[in-house]
């Protein structure tokens, strides 16, 4: 029997997790049966068992993936010197994250606002995923308080303001953006890039 290439190995589970995340988004952790994400990726249930035991499996699989996307992407900013201001780098981590999670049918926005409230509803009740959340949500803000402290050694920031108080300003920015996306409209992250340029702008002239 011919060996499977590590290569369709990786292809397949992508498939699997793209397919159960779009699931998860439009219906609902708890409304969507293992069932459902077999007929989205037209897998049978031994292909798709194979990768993961469950939904609880694929939805941290999920959600370690996105955080660890996101810390890898700040800690590549945190070694710039300076970093990118924050208006560019929030704007490209998310915009990037959501065009990476934009598998929605033509007509439909991206899926992975949506994901984000589900996966923050299903954290309230589920210690594992809390514990993976909450392990990623501190490695990102690491990274951003590195970013902070960029700025204040560059001079582009007051360095009198704790650098971890920024950082969960910064956070707290790219989630509630992402909350407005999921729970009322589709939103060009240019403004979100905006919105940031104009905050950043108060007390200089126009």
């Amino acid at each position: 029997m011919a060996r499977v290439s590590q290569e369709h190995l990786d292809a397949r589970r992508r498939q699997i997790l793209d397919g159960a995340a779009l699931c998860f988004a439009r219906n609902g952790f708890h409304a969507t049966s293992m069932q459902d994400v077999l007929k989205e990726v037209g897998l049978s249930a031994g292909a798709v068992y194979r990768y993961f035991g469950g939904k609880e499996e694929l939805i941290g699989a999920i959600v370690g993936e996105v955080l660890e996307y996101l810390r890898a992407t700040f800690e590549a900013a945190a070694e710039e010197a300076p970093p990118p201001p924050p208006d560019v780098l929030v704007g490209r981590a998310l915009g990037q994250v959501l065009s990476r999670k934009s598998g929605a049918p033509e007509g439909e926005v991206s899926y992975f606002p949506r994901l984000i409230v589900q996966v923050w509803a299903e954290t309230l009740r589920n210690e594992e995923l809390a514990a993976l959340m909450n392990e990623g949500y501190a490695k990102v803000r690491v990274a951003w308080v590195k970013i902070v402290e960029g700025y204040q050694e560059a001079g582009m920031m007051r360095d009198d303001i704790p650098a971890d108080h920024v950082a969960r300003v910064m956070v707290a920015a790219a989630q509630g953006f992402a909350a407005q996306l999921a729970l009322f409209d589709e939103v060009p992250v240019e403004a979100l890039e905006d919105g940031l340029r104009g905050l950043m702008s108060m007390g200089r002239p126009s």
